[in-house]
């Protein structure tokens, strides 16, 4: 009995290590090659050319809560890893941006919602905070912008709390 726990708490401990690896802080992966990257942090969700060579996307953690970019130089080597879902890159977006400069700046969205009557998108953003709050980006029939700001997602609603 005493050893079927203590292999399933080492299975367990295993397990948990290995998904902390996928997560991949970024002075982990400075220097790293791309396989070597690719098998740490899995399958990217975005692959763009960048100045310095090529930028992955790869959305993390918890509700979606981290998006790193990293980008690799023209020889295939991670030279840099930046967490995108700050408040320095929400105050960037403004009105009459492009849905693809939205992209650009923060990533895949962690939800998406249609608008009544197809007026549109909203893309909310989970980020770290110590409020609960979202970032939402309205999003025109057009694919522009038409307004951004922060929002409460459902789960902080209290029950029956329509608003």
């Amino acid at each position: 009995m005493f050893d079927r726990l203590l292999t399933t708490t080492w299975l367990l401990l295993c397990l948990l290590l290995a998904a902390c690896s996928g997560y991949a802080p970024p002075d982990a992966v400075i220097g790293m090659s791309r396989d070597e990257l690719l098998l740490r942090m899995g399958k990217p969700d975005m692959e763009l050319p960048s100045k310095e060579g090529t930028r992955l996307e790869f959305p993390r953690g918890p509700f979606g809560r981290h998006t790193w970019f990293v980008y690799l130089d023209g020889k295939g080597k991670v030279n840099r890893a930046e967490q995108v879902l700050t408040e320095k890159n929400f105050n960037l977006i403004n009105p009459d941006m492009t849905q693809t400069q939205v992209r650009q700046l923060l990533g895949r969205p962690s939800e998406v919602q249609g608008l009544a009557r197809e007026r549109g998108v909203v893309w909310n953003y989970r980020f770290e905070n110590n409020d609960c709050l979202w970032f939402q980006v309205e999003l025109s029939q057009e694919q522009q912008v038409r307004s951004a700001g922060y929002g409460e997602p459902p789960e902080c609603r209290g029950p029956g709390d329509r608003s």
